[in-house]
């Protein structure tokens, strides 16, 4: 078990920021999507496609770079986020050991195991939540309101599963319809996942909240007097 307690806040602001970017090219990318459908939409008749080429490879190409964006924002975002859980799961076996089920390993397993992925991240989110919250006994701290922690794992894997589906779709398009269809869902699946990365801003900014505060408190179940009382150097 980890003696000292080191602060998540650098971390966890790094996150809201990456979170923001993430948003920021969802918001190009939706853009892109909504010109390139609206281009194709209009050249659509009976179901021929008639589009100056042009104006196509020019969409394609503003479509293709948003998308790159997205990539890129998501896998920094990814790698800052799975380190900042990891700096929270350590902090919460100081605060109490025994509100968790998963190791703290897990908090950068969880995410790596297929299908389990969509539910063990939430089981090591949930035990860093409990623990974190103010001192007393387990069974009110247990029973202490989750809604934001619950509102970002649901906006975690609604996005998730939409952005797949509707990538999927959009890939395997063939006709203009089918490709109009494709860009009306994958606009769908941007729109969502900008709401998932509020929805994680607010949870990032609580759970490492929460922390600062309860180190400050004091009151840590596991020992008298633990080391991390106070902040480690890294801030």
């Amino acid at each position: 078990m980890p003696s000292t307690l080191r602060s998540p806040v650098g971390l966890g602001k790094a996150v809201c920021v990456l979170l923001g970017a993430v948003a920021v090219t969802d918001v190009l990318s939706i853009a892109a999507g909504v010109h390139s459908r609206m281009l194709l939409a209009d050249g659509l008749d009976d179901g021929f496609l008639a589009v100056d080429e042009d104006a196509l490879t020019l969409a394609d190409n503003m479509y293709g770079t948003a998308g790159a964006l997205q990539g890129l924002a998501l896998l920094a975002t990814g790698i800052v986020f799975i380190v900042w859980l990891r700096r929270v799961r350590r902090n919460a076996e100081v605060f109490d050991p025994y509100c968790h089920t998963l190791r703290p390993g897990w908090a950068v397993g969880a995410w790596f195991v297929p299908l389990a992925n969509l539910w063990l991240p939430y089981r090591v989110a949930t035990g860093v939540w409990t623990a974190s919250l103010p001192a007393g006994t387990l069974a009110d701290r247990g029973a202490a309101p989750r809604g934001v922690l619950n509102a970002w794992w649901a906006g975690m894997v609604a996005t998730q599963i939409l952005g797949r589906a509707a990538g999927g779709y959009y890939d395997r398009a063939e006709g203009g319809e089918e490709v109009v269809r494709g860009l009306d869902l994958v606009v769908a699946s941007d729109a969502l996942d900008i709401a998932a990365a509020v929805v994680a801003i607010l949870f990032v900014r609580r759970l490492t909240a929460m922390q600062d505060l309860r180190a400050r408190a004091g009151g840590f179940p596991a020992q008298e007097t633990p080391l991390g009382a106070r902040w480690g150097r890294a801030h």
